[in-house]
């Protein structure tokens, strides 16, 4: 393993971005237009117009890299990182360093071809990607690593200590392949297969090509066949497609992943094939992380898990920690960034309030030599507290409910087969409206607060109780005749909000004080 860069000082010059940009962003940007420019000279029958907007389209792509690498200035000071950029509107841009939250290193396959890499900074103080910090496209590999860890150390006197500069990163996980198995039940080969195919039929419609016609005598033929045959062919096409589409996806998203501790306490996650990312995160960032089991993947027994991190938005930014894999690697990579050691000793808490939340499976047993109580294992394996039968009866009437009421509409409207389709549509709603209610549940370690919901994408987040600035109190009409209530949790992470849903409304607030106490206590009446 290469150990870690050393130290840079701050680069207070002004620079301009590597000269090789005026080959790489139009490469780049040709890259994507290749599908166009074929159909136009080759399709287009090489009709003149056509070959004189290629040649107009490549010259501008060509115009705008040279202008903007002519008027593109940056600086980094002890205070700031500054970028001046623009011809006819001049932006000036300045992040001040101790707001600094991740560096992102993107390499598209046009940079990675000349050894450079983008530097994304971000601040994380808008919801909207490209809205926050500033993009430096691009250095070179090697001075992006080195303005990585500047940008990632807030801005001292002294520079790190030397013990520190040749120490490699640990690394916590990284690239199997036994994890392309999970590949097809994300799904995202229907999902790219189906933006492929609206891609090629506006791509026809642009060119003229006539496509619906043969499209047509084909659907002709098909219905022709037996439905036996016609159902098996649809089915095995459909499953051929998304496997192979899912898991070239999946290589495509996720080859050569790894997650590292590095040397200067950020965490950093590098992935992808022909797009090369690294995200790093300052470890004082982390509040805590969040399981996701979409149904397909939770039945196949795996997940994936993300960050939750002040300074990365709400939307669009990279909080990726672990891509589809093995739950019991997800639960054990949670463990790991959240520096959950095997064996701690117990922080003793306040046993009127923690301790009535603490789970059996938060709390070890005491040590055979009567020593303090231990707490084991990652804390999303903490067993969850389930929530009350009346959350229950709200998740089986919503599922039930509505298709009764439609099937009985149908029958009194339209009675035909349509109100039996409905009908028999009633025990997997029911199912699906069982396991949202077995999904529910709560816990308070020491350290985390546990929350977890959902069906058809299953949510746990663990949030770290000092990360909790606030909470709401919600509770609806229905919520208020059934005793329930829903508390969330205010953070500056993630995505500022976490909620516990359909909790008794006793064990809810006691559960809100006892995460954060006296926030809540003041709003509370207390009997006497």
């Amino acid at each position: 393993m290469p150990a870690a860069p050393e130290y840079a000082e701050p680069v207070v010059d002004w620079h301009r971005l590597d000269v090789r940009m005026l080959i790489v962003r139009p490469l780049n940007e040709l890259i994507g237009l290749v599908p166009l420019f074929v159909g136009l000279l080759v399709l287009g029958r090489g009709e003149t117009w056509r070959i004189l907007v290629s040649a107009g389209v490549i010259a501008a792509i060509v115009l705008f890299g040279l202008l903007r690498w002519i008027t593109t200035r940056y600086r980094i000071t002890t205070e700031q990182v500054e970028m001046h950029t623009g011809l006819l509107v001049r932006k000036r841009l300045a992040v001040p360093r101790d707001r600094i939250r991740t560096v992102d290193l993107t390499a598209k396959l046009g940079h990675r071809l000349f050894g450079l890499s983008a530097i994304r900074v971000g601040t994380g103080q808008r919801d909207q990607p490209g809205e926050d910090g500033l993009t430096l496209d691009a250095v070179s590999s090697a001075e992006a690593e080195r303005l990585r860890v500047l940008l990632l150390t807030i801005a001292k006197a002294e520079a790190p200590a030397v013990a520190d500069e040749g120490r490699a990163g640990v690394v916590l996980s990284e690239w199997d392949n036994r994890w392309l198995r999970y590949a097809p039940l994300t799904l995202s080969g229907l999902v790219a297969a189906g933006a492929l195919f609206g891609f090629v039929m506006n791509f026809a419609r642009e060119l003229d090509i006539e496509v619906f016609e043969p499209m047509s005598e084909a659907a002709r033929w098909v219905v022709a066949q037996p439905l036996g045959l016609t159902v098996a062919v649809f089915a095995g096409v459909v499953l051929l497609v998304a496997t192979l589409g899912s898991v070239l996806v999946y290589v495509v998203q996720f080859w050569g992943y790894r997650l590292t501790r590095e040397p200067d306490d950020t965490v950093r996650v590098r992935r992808g094939l022909l797009t090369t990312r690294s995200v790093s995160v300052a470890e004082q960032r982390l509040r805590g992380v969040e399981l996701v089991e979409p149904l397909l993947l939770r039945a196949g027994r795996g997940a994936h898990a993300k960050t939750v991190t002040t300074g990365l938005g709400r939307k669009g930014e990279s909080n990726l920690l672990l891509p589809p894999a093995p739950v019991a690697e997800a639960h054990r990579v949670s463990a790991e960034v959240l520096r959950q050691p095997d064996v701690v000793d117990r922080v003793a808490v306040d046993r009127t309030t923690a301790d009535d939340w603490a789970t059996p499976g938060s709390v070890g047993d005491r040590t055979a030599d009567g020593g303090a109580d231990q707490v084991v294992e990652s804390p999303t394996r903490t067993p969850l507290r389930r929530h009350p039968v009346a959350a229950l009866r709200r998740r089986m009437v919503r599922a039930v409910v509505p298709l009764l009421v439609l099937a009985a509409g149908l029958a009194w409207f339209a009675p035909s087969w349509t109100w039996q389709v409905v009908l028999a549509l009633v025990p997997f709603s029911a199912a699906l409206g069982w396991d949202r209610y077995r999904s529910l549940g709560h816990a308070l370690t020491d350290r985390h607060l546990l929350a977890r919901a959902g069906s058809a994408v299953r949510e746990t987040v663990a949030l770290q109780r000092t990360g909790i600035i606030g909470w709401r109190i919600s509770r609806s009409f229905f919520q208020r005749r059934a005793g329930l209530v829903t508390i969330t949790a205010t953070t500056a992470a993630g995505n500022g909000a976490y909620h516990v849903i359909d909790v008794a409304e006793a064990d809810g607030l006691a559960l809100a004080d006892a995460a954060v106490p006296d926030l809540l206590r003041p709003f509370l009446e207390l009997p006497d």
